[in-house]
């Protein structure tokens, strides 16, 4: 495989508007990118999204991976024709472990028959008090092996279904001050408070063979980091302890590589190269096009001058395939 396409592999990207636009298929087709990560504003209607996708997907000549962030409650894009379930807090005060894989099965049929084949859910962090309302009712509660029991089942429903799930946001974002669609947070938690707590869902989530982890713009000091690195960044984090000491084996995926905790640190170019230094496999670049056209341009640089490895783009691009094999067909 050519060094174009095996970069286009790592992208997901996100594009304007409910209709196709010239922009968006040619940076698509430029880049290479073979996922789509997709927002309330490319929605219209269920069948008109439908079609939406299929025209982009005949555009640009390949299949896409199709993924959204449909967790319940606030946090649903594609809401026409859809059950609308209640947020993650709820659920996880009056449903048990049967309900929630229900609930799983419910969403994956109806993703799956708008196109969509990756629900970045659940949201596994464990919840403390204090912390900013950007996680709150998007968490099943504080306690870890609550919020484990649910993922799990939640996992479970969704891949049964033939949709991938995605556990976030490693290596935990409950205990956030602030939120980092804005600016970047830190949470100086130790090693045992983290263990004891925070890491346990995600160690379930492995278990249960969910497919994609995303990492959080978070720094955590408290974890042996500088005190300015996120966990985007973190090697540390991403490629010792979630690779190899925790043994996953799927797909590893930044959280959207344009919000605003980022833009201290870097071009999107440095931002992406970065991420993958620190073990991603997959970026999400999720509104601007150029941002995605630099990106990739960056990621192409960094492999040709040797910055980052041929065999381990090789090694994510086989894992990126993996998951569109068993999800996409």
């Amino acid at each position: 495989m050519d060094l174009d396409t095996l970069v286009g592999a790592k992208l997901a990207l996100g594009f304007p508007g409910t209709d196709i636009h010239d922009d968006t298929v040619t940076c698509l087709q430029e880049t290479r990118a073979q996922s789509l990560v997709v927002f309330s504003r490319n929605f219209s209607s269920p069948e008109h999204f439908y079609q939406l996708i299929q025209r982009l997907t005949q555009a640009v000549g390949r299949r896409l991976l199709v993924m959204v962030d449909h967790e319940g409650g606030r946090v649903i894009r594609l809401s026409g024709g859809m059950t609308r379930f209640p947020d993650a807090a709820t659920v996880g005060r009056t449903q048990q472990a049967a309900d929630v894989e229900r609930q799983g099965r419910v969403e994956a049929q109806e993703l799956a028959r708008l196109g969509v084949r990756v629900n970045l859910a659940p949201c596994v962090d464990v919840i403390e008090p204090g912390c900013d309302p950007v996680i709150g009712d998007r968490s099943y509660g504080s306690d870890p092996e609550r919020v484990s029991q649910l993922a799990v089942a939640r996992i479970r429903g969704l891949q049964a279904g033939g949709v991938a799930a995605c556990a976030k946001h490693f290596p935990g974002l409950g205990a956030v001050p602030r939120d980092p669609h804005q600016l970047l947070p830190t949470i100086g938690l130790d090693w045992p408070a983290m263990e004891r707590s925070h890491l346990k869902p995600f160690a379930a989530a492995i278990e249960a063979e969910v497919a994609m982890i995303m990492s959080s713009h978070v720094c955590y000091p408290g974890l042996g980091e500088a005190p300015d690195l996120p966990a985007t960044f973190s090697p540390r984090l991403i490629r010792e302890l979630l690779r190899k000491r925790m043994r996953f084996p799927g797909l590893i995926v930044t959280d959207d590589l344009e919000m605003g905790a980022l833009s201290p640190l870097g071009t999107m170019g440095e931002r992406a190269v970065r991420a993958t230094e620190a073990g991603h496999d997959l970026l999400l670049i999720c509104s601007n096009l150029e941002a995605a056209h630099q990106a990739a341009t960056a990621l192409r640089e960094a492999y040709r001058n040797g910055r980052l490895s041929r065999t381990e783009l090789e090694e994510s691009a086989t894992r990126v395939a993996h998951v569109r094999e068993k999800f996409l067909g």
